[in-house]
């Protein structure tokens, strides 16, 4: 495995905590497979906070490109409120 700056370290652990970011968005910058992303993990982070987190991905629609329902853009839900000009909108 690569080694990588602690930088390049935190951003990677923070994609791969990310709900919404896909293991095939960490493979495309940090030329990283799903199951090298699990290993750096693990090494990476205590015990416990590793099996938190492999319980959180585990079945995560999200973090899989293949899987998710939206394909193009960024998702948005329904219920966030609109934001214009930087300013979120008034009711």
């Amino acid at each position: 495995m690569k080694i990588y700056t602690e930088k390049d370290l935190g951003r990677i652990i923070e994609m791969a905590w990310e709900d919404r970011t896909p293991f095939e968005a960490i493979a495309f910058q940090f030329n990283l497979k799903e199951q090298d992303i699990i290993e750096l993990m693990r090494k990476e982070m205590k015990l416990s906070s590793f099996k938190m987190w492999r319980k959180r991905v585990q079945g995560r629609i999200t973090k899989h490109q293949k899987l998710r329902t939206f394909k193009k853009g960024r998702f948005k839900c329904s219920r966030q409120k609109h934001i214009t000009n930087n300013s979120i909108s008034k009711r």
